[in-house]
């Protein structure tokens, strides 16, 4: 059975991100190999991937190129920095799946680019990307990006375990 996975915010080819996150690449590059080798550690050919934005800012080509390098069957919810092009060149270059609005998986994860408001009466947990190495207290948000969990993509039972044994504190 195929595995699920969530992660967002790679930022292929962006050079000063390494430096907006205190990322510990020397250049963009090794930034770039370092995350396709952690994402294909993580990830099989027939596991399901959900990247929940802002995936390259590079050209077409070499986004393509890294798309294909990528294990799985990729799903991009589009982010801030990939809403510039439209959702057929998301599709061009390789995604399997693109949506730009958020998606609700399994009736209870809202999954979204942007942290969404949530409040304690919401049936929601908001797993997001977008605010790099911040985090949001309380247990309807859960950010999913890079560089909380080692360049990985996380599994859904990591996710799950985590908001359940929140839950239960």
């Amino acid at each position: 059975m195929a595995n699920v996975f969530f992660t967002s915010d790679h930022h292929f080819g962006h050079k000063h991100i390494i430096d907006f996150e205190s990322r510990p690449f020397s250049d963009v590059e090794q930034m770039n190999e370092v995350m396709i080798d952690s994402w294909n550690s993580i990830v099989g050919k027939d596991d399901k991937v959900f990247h929940l934005g802002d995936f390259s800012f590079l050209n077409k080509e070499a986004t393509r190129n890294i798309v294909a390098r990528l294990k799985g069957y990729k799903i991009l919810i589009l982010g801030n920095h990939d809403r510039g092009r439209t959702r057929s060149w998301w599709l061009d270059v390789g995604f399997d799946e693109v949506s730009e609005y958020a998606v609700i998986y399994k009736d209870f994860f809202f999954l979204s680019h942007e942290p969404m408001y949530m409040n304690k009466h919401m049936p929601y947990v908001n797993v997001h990307g977008h605010i790099h190495n911040q985090k949001y207290e309380g247990n309807h948000h859960f950010n999913i990006c890079v560089e909380h969990w080692e360049y990985k993509p996380l599994s859904f039972e990591q996710i799950r375990e985590a908001v359940v044994a929140s839950e239960e504190g």
